[in-house]
């Protein structure tokens, strides 16, 4: 059975003490039974990553670390990116790659983000990969094509057994930030339709891969979300900075 993941991403937001407070509160607000049925991750900026180590392993809290981005290659002059081995020293188990934002705003091709995934799991880490359509897209019936190639490509050339243990998180670009959210319909058939697309290129390990959905996921809407058979959690952005909110969200999936 796949377990239920949460992942917080704090995008450009929170300094280093900021953080911290957040952690800590955010942990406040969870107990033993929450954890045994909901693996959470926070996923600060790059600056607060060992703020947020720190107090994790200092106070043995279950919460995880995820990392927002990563550049694929190990080492050189590459002014201002971060490698998978700086993130992964800091315990980082988790790296969101092929965001909507790094792809839109950032120019990343899906050539890049197959190259980011296989070293994130190079370096011993779990991939998020983040596939999705635009408004436009959806308006003009090719979400699936999108969504389909995205998924494709970005495990394209990694081993089934591999594969099992990625994240794929269909996040709707129009649904980002807006307000807006798919319904729990449409989520849970675009969620059942990444699934069978890594079924194309990695068989059964589709049944072991998480899927989650992202785009304006709050308390408001997780309960219709967390009763589709192939949404196994969500990609949470602004509901995650508030802790009292994110715990909420996280409650739903019991």
């Amino acid at each position: 059975m796949r377990k239920y993941l949460i992942v917080g991403n704090w995008k450009m937001n929170a300094t280093h003490l900021e953080t911290i407070q957040m952690v800590q509160k955010l942990s406040y607000r969870l107990d033993v039974s929450d954890h045994q049925r909901v693996e959470v991750v926070v996923c600060p900026p790059f600056t607060a990553l060992r703020s947020a180590q720190t107090v994790i392993e200092a106070d043995h809290l279950q919460i995880m670390l995820g990392a927002q981005n990563v550049d694929w290659h190990e080492s050189g002059a590459f002014t201002g990116e971060i490698s998978p081995e700086m993130v992964a020293k800091l315990s980082v188990r988790f790296v969101i790659v092929g965001h909507s934002e790094r792809r839109g705003l950032f120019g990343e091709t899906d050539d890049v983000v197959n190259k980011k995934l296989t070293a994130v799991l190079a370096a011993g880490m779990t991939p998020i990969l983040c596939v999705g359509e635009t408004e436009l897209e959806r308006d003009s019936d090719t979400a699936g094509e999108i969504v389909g190639r995205q998924v494709r490509e970005g495990i394209a050339g990694v081993e089934p057994d591999t594969v099992a243990s990625i994240v794929v998180a269909y996040e709707p670009v129009w649904a980002i930030g807006t307000g807006r959210t798919a319904s729990a319909d449409d989520a849970g058939s675009m969620c059942t339709f990444v699934r069978e697309q890594v079924r194309e290129v990695s068989g059964d390990a589709a049944d072991a891969v998480r899927v989650l959905y992202g785009g304006s996921v709050n308390p408001g809407n997780v309960a219709g979300l967390m009763a589709k058979k192939d949404i196994d959690g969500g990609l949470v952005g602004g509901a995650s900075l508030d802790p009292d909110t994110f715990a909420s969200v996280i409650r739903y999936w019991m």
